[in-house]
């Protein structure tokens, strides 16, 4: 009788990568597939045909050191918690047997490398190897990431592209983000990110173990992203001086950043911060088949000594005082994945908070979550992990206090401008979701922001006022300020009682970052006004931009007006933080609507100068399946009011979802400001 042996083994790429929904990562070298779900390789057999009576065919699966041992049947039927491989009885073909292999739903996530052999009546065997990567399945109802619907799936896994919300509640900047996770070189940087943690490095056979479950997977993502304990992907850096390294407003996705730190042997990118850390994890947990999403919150409050309390500090005159360590960041940044909870009681499964921004440590290590969004709304702080924390960044209450000589002038409470906005983007749109009632239990329907979500509109107005027992005052932006305009506000001032008042009235605007205490004052007013009783008197002022466009830039602005009564001395304040909008690049797409696969096209981007003095710098246009590349050009200097019109080529590839994101951004340099638009673009396949 003839020798069988093998001689070679296909592992049916194109159609794998179909039937798992895995085509995106078609530039990798190795077969991606989904646990819980068969995929089939064919072996090529030598010698004679197959004898399922006398030969027989096992397969040897390895994840490291671990490994288990699969005989090969012709019976389909499965536990859907071990490993099987079959071949289909059906049309099967001995000298080209074609098996279908099928991991456990909760297999653990790696690279792994197989071992075909046939071991034939008279003890002979022949080997064949190969290799996959093993993610998690949310398509598979048993699958602990399984999430149900295909629109999540396809916006939560598959999008490679977003928007990432930032600047202030009252007036959102919707910046757009590449997550790159088709890109080449992405995937194996995220599957690098869990061979070199600590985890895998202390004990590499319990690490492979655990990454069968979500949970600990997140939380090795969360603490890999940041640098602060290992070596992580992201260096934050929150000063003014990024000449080390790329200023976090810079970039625009997050493959350049994964691939810097795969290709520079794991040392940390410089520079992130929060909106950078989350985006880089939505991009890893994607990659590893984890339904994630980036959300942000606004006034977001980090309570360093967990009374929930975030105490802020003015002087008599309005400027804003470093006197805590806790603070309002305006916005923070984090991500939500989806999975079970089997660690903690029923009721917490869907989505779970993680924040890889290093603030606090957790188990010893700058990691957060995941904290279950349902136990954060319920205030069920005794679960894990780090609800305490995440709690107070959306439910601390404010309290305000005015000093004048060593002494407290003035106190008062504020218990809802914390966690006034919690968003995310829609689904299949390019807007923003409120998701603020998933986390704490709103008023109502028509509450304060959820009334002014249209508060990105040109004719929206903010406001926030101050009282006391004798007085109300009143500070209100008259539209959302624009860079380059007049920040125009009113002050109104109300006598509540039957007596004239002479009052001093103090205004004060300082620079600050999102996530700190304000800069010196850079605009003052000050001044006497007389109150008639039972007066109301309306005040109109403007900030000239000449003012604020040599310390502002890119920041954001803190507004407040002190009255003191100068008979009782009392005092009251109102303040508001706010940012300058900026212009936005304009892209037009020719025959948007027969947009076709490997068919060159051509977009206009476009960007008119709305300020009063010339400027110029450098465009960078860049689209995940859109360019192989990012593109730079050079703009020349601009005159006021003058408009640039820049065609960009463009041969779009076909990925899961088919829609691309084309984004461009506008560096001046000569005011330090970045300038960014996007274009969304659906993609045909021919």
């Amino acid at each position: 009788m003839e020798d069988l042996s093998i001689k070679y083994v296909n592992l049916e790429r194109s159609e794998n990568l179909e039937s798992h929904r895995t085509n995106g990562f078609g530039s990798t070298k190795s077969l991606v597939v989904r646990r819980g779900a068969p995929f089939k390789i064919s072996a090529q057999l030598d010698g004679r045909p197959f004898n399922p009576k006398t030969d027989n065919l096992r397969i040897k699966v390895m994840l490291g050191h671990l490994y288990a041992v699969i005989p090969v049947t012709f019976s389909k039927s499965s536990s859907s918690s071990n490993w099987k491989a079959y071949i289909d009885p059906e049309g099967w073909n001995p000298l080209e047997p074609s098996i279908y292999i099928s991991s456990p739903v909760s297999a653990s996530v790696g690279c792994y490398r197989f071992q075909l052999c046939v071991f034939t009546q008279d003890g002979k065997k022949s080997y064949a190897d190969g290799k996959f990567i093993l993610l998690c399945n949310p398509w598979c109802s048993e699958d602990a990431v399984y999430i149900p619907f295909e629109d999540q799936r396809e916006e939560y896994i598959q999008s490679d592209s977003g928007l990432l919300f930032m600047g202030t509640a009252m007036n959102l900047v919707s910046r757009p983000w590449s997550f790159d996770q088709y890109e080449p070189g992405v995937l194996e940087a995220c599957l690098n990110l869990l061979q070199v943690s600590p985890q895998h490095k202390h004990n590499r056979r319990m690490d492979y173990l655990n990454r069968n479950n979500p949970v600990y997977l997140s939380r090795i993502v969360s603490a890999m992203i940041n640098s602060e304990d290992d070596c992580g992907v992201l260096k934050g850096n929150w000063t003014d001086d990024f000449k080390q390294g790329v200023s976090p407003t810079m970039w625009t996705g997050s493959g350049d950043i994964l691939r810097k730190w795969a290709q520079s042997g794991n040392s940390p990118v410089k520079y992130g911060q929060c909106w950078v850390f989350a985006a880089v994890m939505c991009t890893v947990m994607r990659v590893l088949g984890i339904p994630c999403r980036v959300v942000t919150n606004f006034n977001s409050a980090h309570d360093t000594n967990g009374n929930l309390v975030i105490e802020e500090y003015y002087s008599s005159t309005g400027q804003k005082l470093n006197h805590s360590k806790d603070s309002i960041w305006n916005f923070h940044v984090w991500v939500e994945c989806w999975m079970t909870r089997q660690d903690v009681e029923s009721g917490m499964d869907g989505w779970q908070v993680l924040d890889p921004t290093p603030q606090e440590r957790s188990g010893g290590v700058y990691c957060c979550g995941p904290a279950p969004v349902k136990a954060i709304k319920n205030k069920r702080v005794d679960l894990l992990y780090d609800i305490p924390f995440v709690y107070a960044s959306v439910n601390a209450d404010i309290h305000t206090i005015i000093l004048g000589q060593g002494q407290v002038l003035s106190f008062s409470k504020d218990t809802d401008r914390v966690g006034s906005l919690i968003c995310t983007k829609a689904i299949g749109f390019p807007r923003l979701q409120n998701i603020t009632g998933d986390y704490k239990h709103v008023k109502s329907p028509t509450s304060t922001l959820s009334s002014r979500r249209s508060a990105s509109s040109a004719n929206s107005t903010l406001s926030r006022a101050g009282s006391s027992q004798r007085v109300f005052v009143f500070l209100t932006l008259d539209k959302s300020p624009v860079a380059g305009e007049p920040v125009s506000f009113t002050v109104k001032i109300v006598n509540k009682q039957n007596v004239g008042k002479r009052l001093k009235v103090h205004l004060n605007a300082q620079a600050k970052e999102y996530n700190r205490n304000p800069t010196d004052t850079f605009w003052e007013d000050h001044g006497v006004i007389q109150l008639a009783p039972m007066e109301v008197k309306v005040l109109h002022l403007q900030i000239p931009p000449a003012k604020y466009q040599d310390v502002v830039e890119s920041k954001l602005i803190n507004l407040a007006v002190v009255l003191e009564d100068m008979a009782s001395r009392e005092t009251v304040l109102a303040s508001e933080e706010f940012n300058l909008a900026s212009p936005q690049l304009i892209i037009q797409v020719s025959r948007e609507n027969s947009i076709v696969a490997y068919k060159e096209q051509i977009a206009l981007v476009s960007f008119i100068n709305p300020y009063s003095h010339p400027v110029s710098g450098v465009l960078t246009v860049a689209g995940a399946g859109l360019l192989q590349r990012k593109l730079q050009f050079r703009m020349p200097p601009l005159s006021p009011g003058g408009r640039v019109d820049q065609p960009v080529p463009f041969i779009p590839i076909f990925t899961p979802t088919g829609v691309k994101m084309l984004q461009a951004s506008l560096s001046l340099t000569n005011m330090n400001v970045t300038i960014s638009g996007f274009k969304m673009v659906s993609v045909k396949n021919d």
